[in-house]
């Protein structure tokens, strides 16, 4: 009996700890997105009120990796990524310096026109505050960690207005096939706590609840199941641009923050040839699509194409929003070449690529419910598992490790960082 007594109140102890650890860590990171969003949004739209403001991306790129260089190079590419190898290689610790440098180095790029996404800096910026405070009470690595990947699931929970798919997005994209289920009362209160905390100092999220009804048939399921096919390809097709852009980007043997004024170059041609929709965020292509107005067929190819030459030429920022960018127009176009429903093909596509690109399917799931509505769930839990399981084993995050196989016939070595698992067919 005592055994049982000493057992639950070590239990106690541990649930009262990190209840409160993660609404501290909550709130901080809640208040810092919502500094970072707010400067963002007055950046951007300070800059497009000049209709050539994408000529300066020569120089946003050059100024974003020279800032990153000299101040905090592990600032450096979209910031989520950073975090994980932290976790994994690092125990945890991430310089002070890289949340200031993280959050000036974005809001260069993504004002000025570099496509890359808010929530990399948020989850690194949240990470990075969490690993600071952990170190200046000198906490264990254990509990460093988990520190850490609350600042992720926080990070992610308050940027996108979705606290459930953010804490579970945390525990989710370590590993490939594997959920941390000892952070996962940590990751839920900071994703909540800070989703509220964000919400009090008046950020605004984006949710479009769906308003047709969807009736199952036959037909319909294996147009689902179709998409989800589709999808997993997109999300390939995602991950090897942004791998052939490191590899160019690798071959230029100059100072890298020049590389900054080619790819700036390079996205101002994009931008006059075709549009400056596939610059920035992006946020007013995605509403469109999931308004259901038609893109065109190259939208999420050409978006690929500028992320890889943003985040690989010197540009700082995320790849989620790309990535919902490049679902919700590849699903834009699935619907119309198959004849379907716009909105709701572009809402599955939305979450279907982040559940391939990122392998998180569980999270890009709940994310569909928490966006979308309930009546989407059944549909986007099933695009989610297959888009996961057509991209194979490769990811926008190579630091992620290989926790099981996507097909008994593949030979790959798991425990080991994707970008290190070659599969032997």
């Amino acid at each position: 009996m005592k055994k049982r007594i000493k057992e639950q109140s070590i239990i106690f102890y541990s649930v009262a700890k990190w209840v409160f650890l993660s609404v501290i860590v909550g709130c901080m990171v809640g208040v810092s997105t919502a500094i970072f969003l707010k400067a963002l949004n007055w950046s951007s739209d300070t800059a497009s009120l000049h209709k050539y403001y994408f000529f300066l991306l020569p120089l946003a790129l050059f100024l974003s990796a020279l800032i990153i260089k000299f101040l905090a190079p592990d600032a450096e590419g979209h910031g989520t990524e950073k975090v994980i190898e932290a976790i994994h290689k690092n125990d945890g610790i991430i310089k002070a310096a890289v949340v200031p440098v993280k959050l000036v180095a974005t809001i260069i790029t993504i004002a000025l026109g570099g496509s890359a996404g808010k929530e990399g800096p948020c989850a690194q910026i949240g990470a990075g505050i969490a690993s600071t405070f952990a170190r200046l009470f000198r906490f264990d690595a254990h509990d460093r960690k988990k520190l850490v990947i609350c600042g992720i699931s926080a990070g992610f929970a308050s940027v996108f207005g979705t606290p459930i798919a953010g804490a579970l997005f945390g525990v989710e994209v370590l590993f490939v096939g594997t959920i941390l289920y000892d952070v996962m009362l940590p990751s839920f209160i900071a994703g909540v706590i800070s989703y509220n905390v964000s919400s009090a100092l008046g950020i605004h999220y984006f949710h479009h609840t769906l308003a047709t009804p969807l009736n199952f048939s036959a037909v319909f399921f294996y147009q689902i199941i179709l998409a989800g096919i589709f999808f997993g390809l997109c999300s390939f097709f995602l991950i090897e641009m942004l791998n052939i852009g490191k590899e160019v980007s690798g071959r230029i043997k100059i100072w890298k923050p020049l590389k900054g004024l080619m790819g700036g170059l390079v996205l101002i041609i994009i931008a006059l040839l075709f549009s400056t929709d596939y610059l920035g965020l992006g946020l007013h292509t995605i509403e469109s699509s999931l308004n259901g107005q038609p893109l065109p067929w190259y939208a999420f190819i050409l978006k690929s194409f500028t992320t890889s030459m943003t985040l690989n030429f010197g540009g700082s920022g995320g790849i989620v929003t790309p990535i919902f960018f490049v679902g919700s127009s590849s699903g834009n176009i699935f619907a119309q070449v198959m004849h379907l429903d716009v909105v709701l093909f572009s809402a599955l596509g939305f979450v279907g690529l982040l559940a391939g690109a990122a392998n998180t399917p569980i999270a890009a799931s709940i994310m569909a419910i928490e966006l979308f509505g309930p009546q989407i769930a059944p549909y986007a839990a099933l695009v989610c598992v297959i888009s996961f399981l057509m991209t194979g084993h490769r990811s926008v995050y190579p630091s992620q490790i290989l926790a099981f196989k996507k097909s008994k016939l593949i030979d790959i070595e798991l425990g080991k960082e994707i970008e290190k698992s070659k599969p032997k067919i």
